[in-house]
């Protein structure tokens, strides 16, 4: 899929009228560094690399891949402004402290527990999920809070994991929980969410081709800021759907509850699919600012994405199931 680029649009909104007073000083600051007018970054490039070469190269850093299915002709961002820009409450509410503090988290050993409404319950360690066939897949993000980013990731789909776990004809949706380590990740200590995170999606938007579960990103392995060491990246719907550092996934008959949910129901819905038409109660999500642009650019529905996802929301209320 290619998104084509569109004139930005009116309308614009401050970002001190989208977030509170401190976190927009906080990136007033970060502005200054040149983390939001673009930052040149010396990205090393991978080699296509097979058997023995893959192995060395994942302990090294980088990972074996091919070309996805899915990509843009959009500039990348910046990798600094990738891994220096975030949102990982689990490591504090500033956009810098997950790249300050995040080191912390230790990604080895690692699993992921898979079991609920499903034939064959596992236990996957991290080194046997790297052996998926990988693939890049350049992939739109856009947050909630009306930023943007486009980013080079590197995984396998989300799909190819449920059908090994054969979830059974009870199971409606899919749960995911991020790890819950209070000793290595000190924004467990705040009571900004209930702890641990969670995030949801109805069986079918999981097995969506467009899914994908991370591993890396500009080809070397997902840095712990942004989710190491595997993390869901769901490009049409908000950020925060796209759960970062995945210890388990449940297959449920009900609706799961949801982090943002819990946090606020009537700010941060089920689906939180990217919709221009449907405003944030407290600011437009019509037009967005990719990060190392000046000007503010529309926002597309499904974020450019709805030629794969639009069939699965026919006849829904979008305005009400938000």
């Amino acid at each position: 899929m290619f998104i084509k680029r569109i004139r930005p649009g009116n309308g614009d909104i401050s970002e001190n009228e989208v977030t509170p007073k401190g976190v927009y000083d906080q990136r007033r600051q970060i502005m200054k560094l040149g983390l939001g007018f673009g930052i040149t970054a010396a990205v090393a490039g991978c080699d296509m690399m097979d058997g023995t070469d893959a192995e060395a190269a994942q302990v090294k850093g980088k990972l074996a891949y091919k070309p996805g299915p899915f990509s843009t002709h959009e500039k990348k961002t910046e990798y600094d402004a990738v891994t220096g820009y975030n949102n990982f409450y689990e490591f504090g509410t500033d956009k810098l402290d997950p790249a300050k503090y995040a080191a912390s988290l230790n990604t080895r050993p690692w699993t992921v527990k898979i079991g609920g409404l499903c034939g064959k319950p596992q236990t996957i360690g991290i080194e046997t999920l790297l052996k998926n066939a990988l693939e890049e897949r350049i992939y739109r993000l856009r947050c909630v809070e009306g930023w943007s980013m486009v980013i080079p990731w590197i995984g396998f789909p989300l799909a190819s994991l449920i059908k090994q776990a054969e979830p059974n004809s009870k199971a409606k949706y899919v749960a995911f929980q991020t790890a819950e380590k209070p000793k290595e990740m000190r924004g467990l200590r705040s009571n900004v969410l209930d702890w641990p995170y969670v995030e949801g999606l109805r069986l079918d938007e999981a097995l969506n081709p467009l899914a994908f579960l991370a591993v890396g990103l500009y080809g070397d392995l997902l840095p712990n800021q942004n989710g190491a060491p595997i993390r869901l990246v769901v490009p049409w719907k908000y950020g925060f759907k796209s759960i970062k550092s995945i210890t388990d996934i449940t297959f449920t008959e009900r609706q799961p509850p949801t982090s943002w949910q819990r946090y606020g129901a009537n700010e941060y819905g089920f689906y939180s699919n990217v919709n221009p038409n449907v405003d944030h109660p407290r600011w437009s999500q019509a037009t967005e600012r990719r990060i190392g642009e000046f000007r503010r650019r529309d926002t597309l529905m499904f974020n450019g994405y709805g030629d794969q996802v639009a069939g699965m929301y026919r006849n829904m209320d979008l305005k009400k199931f938000f």
